[in-house]
């Protein structure tokens, strides 16, 4: 059976198809030991995180990650590992099988134990999370044997989870060797679904921490902003009682300011928006466990609401604020480049007033010397008549030069006026 021929396919439609299918969960059984460490990295330091991982990958004989690929997992000798390459972070998952003697008298062996400690240390970029998880079977511990011996009971958080199937027990706490801990006794799950449970459960803690990396922008910010607040109520100030020539100083400092709210709100505001996102995804994981209560312990959403809110809510308030400000400084220019217009209108006004008057002066001047000008040359011309009557008396000219240059006047006047209107007319013309 031939296949049909095929419509012209969008160069992306491969790649988008397959985005669905995308750092799929790994199947899992108890007991496991598994390290979680997410790197934010920077482009160059993304780059060098897939060399890094070839040369782990090329010390075991095994091949190389393909270029421009951004996950892999792969069985690497005693351990399995599993490479992620994100928009602001790498992590890095390994995992290996536990023996499950003698796990109730002491800590677990952790998975990063048995990674190269020197290849480890040498991970590109700088930590942001580093979680020890322990998948144990259920029927063989309790929960006063997870206390005592991985856990610290004062901060304990622990809830069932996977409708029923599962208990997660955590406290938050950063240990001795600097890292968080994780354990989830799992009972009666398929290795599938155990593999999608743990996957939300290190994505919880890896979006937790990248959430809150807006936290400390939001309180520098908070510095910027009270100053910026308090220069603008300054100036507002000043602008009601400034003269004419206060507001090319006003405007200057306004201008000034504004330059610099916008550029603070530019530095942060990618990574404002980029917290509320991570803030949105823990939700969704913690919705993606189907956790319930266990008795008289606190849940992870419990514990995410009451100590993740004051940290979202001072990333939001900083970018609100951010926002009122912006949109202050902006009003505040507004008002003061239409004070400035006004006034250089009505300067405008006056200006053109005065022109208008000294056009008329000048039109009056230019008719009073216009009316010379025909004296001036009909004087002259009249002079000359007069000597031309001189001479034609010996010719026979009946006239005196007197009486010659009287009956002149008249004539040559306004023909000089009349010489004089159609100049200026051409003139006016071109």
């Amino acid at each position: 059976m031939h296949a049909a021929p095929q419509p012209r396919q969008h160069p992306q439609r491969v790649a988008l198809h397959n985005e669905i299918h995308a750092r799929p969960p790994e199947a899992l059984d108890p007991p496991l030991a598994i390290s979680h460490v997410v790197m934010v990295c920077d482009a160059a330091e993304r780059e060098a995180s897939r060399a890094h991982l070839a040369a782990l990958l090329r010390d075991q004989h095994l091949p190389s990650p393909e270029q421009g690929c951004t996950h892999l997992r792969m069985d690497v000798g005693p351990f399995r590992i599993r490479w992620e390459l994100h928009t602001e972070f790498v992590t890095w998952t390994f995992s290996h099988t536990l023996q499950t003697a003698a796990l109730a008298e002491r800590l677990p062996e952790a998975a990063t134990q048995v990674v190269p400690h020197e290849w480890l240390a040498a991970l590109p970029g700088q930590c942001l999370t580093s979680l020890q998880v322990w998948v144990l079977p259920i029927s063989e511990f309790d929960r006063d044997t997870l206390v005592k011996h991985m856990l610290q009971e004062d901060s304990l958080v622990a809830s069932t989870v996977a409708h029923g199937y599962g208990e997660v027990y955590t406290d938050f706490a950063l240990h001795a060797d600097g890292s968080s801990r994780m354990v989830l006794l799992a009972g009666g799950m398929t290795p599938r679904r155990l593999g999608r449970l743990v996957q939300r459960l290190l994505e919880i803690e890896t979006y937790r921490m990248a959430a809150l990396l807006g936290l400390p922008a939001a309180r520098d910010a908070a510095t910027v902003l009270a100053f910026a607040e308090r220069e603008l109520a300054e100036l507002a100030q000043a602008i009601r009682s400034a003269t004419r020539e206060d507001e090319p100083v006003l405007l200057d400092r306004l201008t000034r300011l504004a330059g610099q709210v916008e550029s603070q709100h530019a530095a942060t505001h990618s990574r404002f928006s980029a917290s509320a996102a991570y803030f949105e995804l823990v939700d969704t994981r913690i919705d993606d466990i189907a956790e319930s209560r266990l008795s008289g312990m606190q849940t992870i959403r419990e514990f995410m609401d009451r100590r993740l809110s004051p940290a979202r809510s001072t990333c939001a308030w900083a970018s609100r604020r951010q926002d009122a400000l912006s949109q202050r400084v902006s009003r505040m220019s507004n008002l003061l480049r239409t004070r400035v217009e006004i006034e250089q209108q009505q300067s405008s006004q006056a200006l053109l007033a005065t022109m208008n008057q000294r056009q008329d002066l000048q039109l009056k001047l230019q008719s009073t010397v216009e009316g010379l000008s025909v004296a001036a040359i009909t004087y002259y011309i009249v002079g000359l008549i007069s000597y031309l009557a001189k001479g034609a008396q010996g010719l026979g000219w009946p006239l005196s030069p007197e009486s010659s240059a009287a009956l002149a006047i008249p004539a040559v006047a306004l023909g000089v006026w009349w010489s004089l209107r159609r100049l200026h007319k051409s003139l006016r013309s071109t």
